[in-house]
This record gives structure tokens, C-alpha cells and sequence, in this order.
């Protein structure tokens, strides 16, 4: 591991045409719902100067609870499918009237992990973000919630936002969360360090990283964006591994959070 980063791995983020940014259900729903508003505008600052823009959003089953008047995440899976249908409405409402003061129009697109394997809907899939991309519009996407089971879901957002990343052909995914780095252990812990700098035949030897956690409104964890971002860094995507309110700062290039270099394509 690198003690710090070098300008020049940032520039890849500020080159960059075509990212994906992902963000989990607790930065932008509940009492963090304020999120979306300075969210929105860093992915319109990037739009503005010519970047394509994907977000990968979590937050429908969240979002729906309230209106159900759930007070916990629901544990059956009828009742996630409810809340989903819901909250998915609501908060592709919340983005575009969030979109509205830039002039950009969001595009709904909901995956299952089926749709990731099977081959027929996977080209569908590129095809309607790649068209929707060349009109400028805003995909966001989330796991169908409403017909994902058990059995076949992405279990995480982080996945689905590395799959898709490589789907499009993104040159840099950002994977957002309340934590700002990745660290050498829970960074809650004394003695806890910030890795900065994460290269491709980098072990992570030593690294605490924690196994996966379900909090009150999602499911996620370091292992999680971990996981995503070698996956991603091996198809040779840069990545950026911060938190919510440090999304602007990522897109312009500032040297924030933990960044996974890419393998170098052939």
C-alpha cells in the first residue's frame, strides 16, 4: 500500500468521460434525505463540463418505510417488495425535482441479477444506457427490488455499481457511504489509518476490513466496496472510495478517500 497518491492517479477521474458513482440507502434517505440536494449538484457540475453521467442509487425500501409506517427494514421479502414499489417512486421524484434547476432528466433503469447474466438482457440493458447517455440524460439505476428474490439478488449496490461500471465502459466509479476512506481497521478504533492509495497487486495484508453489516435502512459494508472495487479495478476502472459529502470534491480530482488503481488494459 502507498502512503499517499500522486497527482497524476487523480487525473484519471478528471479525464474521465463516462462515470459511475454509486450511493447507499443511509446517505440519502431518512434524516440524511438532505444529501440528494448537494449530491445532485456535484453530479450536475460533472454533467455541465461534459462528463456521462451514471448514478447507481440504493434507497427505495428505505424510502418507502415511512410510508408504510414501517419503523425497522422489514425482514420478509413481500414487505422489502412493497416498500420498494413505493419508495422507488418517491425517490426517482426526489432526484428529478432535485435535477430540475440544471436541466437534466433522469432516466429510471432497474436490474435484477438475471439481467447481469443473461446475455439478450444485458445487451438490452447497454443498449438503453448507452442511448440514453448519447441524449443526455441521467440514467439511475437500482436493483429491481419489486421482483428480485432471495436467491438471485446483487446483495449489495456496490456490486451492481461495479457490473454496471463495466456494462458502459466507465473509465472511474466512485462508491459512496458514510465512511470517508478505507482504513486500516474500523475506523472508529484507535490506531486506525487512512489507506489512500491501493494498488492493483496490493493484498490489503493486515487490513482489518470487517465483514458486511445491515443497518436499520440498508445492507453494506467495507467488505462490500472492497469487493466491488477490485472487481472493477481489474477490468481497468479506476475507483474512488469516499463518503457522501465528499462527492464533489472526488469529481473534481482531489486527492479524498481511498483510490483503487486500475489494471492497465491490454
Amino acid at each position: 500500500m502507498s502512503k499517499g497518491t500522486t497527482i497524476s492517479t487523480r487525473n484519471v477521474v478528471t479525464a474521465a468521460t463516462r462515470i459511475v458513482v454509486k450511493v447507499g440507502s443511509s446517505s440519502i434517505s431518512g434524516e440524511n434525505s438532505w444529501q440528494i440536494a448537494p449530491l445532485v449538484l456535484a453530479l450536475a457540475a460533472a454533467h455541465r463540463r461534459g462528463v456521462e453521467i451514471v448514478l447507481v442509487s440504493s434507497g427505495a425500501i428505505a424510502t418507502g418505510m415511512p410510508f408504510l409506517e414501517l419503523e425497522s427494514r422489514p425482514d420478509d421479502l413481500a414487505t422489502q417488495q412493497a416498500a420498494a414499489a413505493v419508495g422507488q417512486n418517491v425517490l426517482v421524484h426526489r432526484y428529478q425535482a432535485a435535477l430540475d434547476p440544471y436541466g437534466i432528466v433522469a432516466g429510471q433503469v432497474l436490474l435484477t441479477a438475471n439481467d447481469m447474466e443473461d446475455l439478450t438482457h444485458r445487451e438490452n440493458a447497454q443498449r438503453a444506457m448507452e442511448r440514453l447517455l448519447q441524449l443526455r440524460i441521467l440514467p439511475i439505476v437500482n436493483e429491481n427490488d419489486t421482483v428480485a428474490t432471495h436467491e438471485i439478488r446483487f446483495g449489495d449496490n456496490d456490486r451492481l455499481a461495479a457490473l454496471v461500471a463495466r456494462l458502459i465502459g466507465a473509465q472511474v466509479l466512485v462508491l459512496l457511504s458514510d465512511v470517508d476512506a478505507l482504513y486500516t481497521k474500523p475506523p472508529q478504533e484507535p490506531g486506525a489509518e487512512v489507506i489512500p492509495y491501493v494498488g492493483i497487486d496490493d493484498e490489503l495484508a493486515g487490513v482489518e476490513i470487517g465483514a458486511t453489516t445491515v443497518n436499520g435502512v440498508g445492507t453494506g459494508g467495507a467488505v462490500t466496496k472492497v469487493s466491488a472495487a477490485r472487481h472493477a479495478a481489474e477490468a481497468g476502472i479506476a475507483v474512488v472510495l469516499t463518503s457522501t459529502d465528499l462527492v464533489a470534491d472526488a469529481l473534481d480530482g482531489a486527492s479524498v478517500g481511498t483510490y483503487f488503481e486500475p489494471a492497465r488494459k491490454n
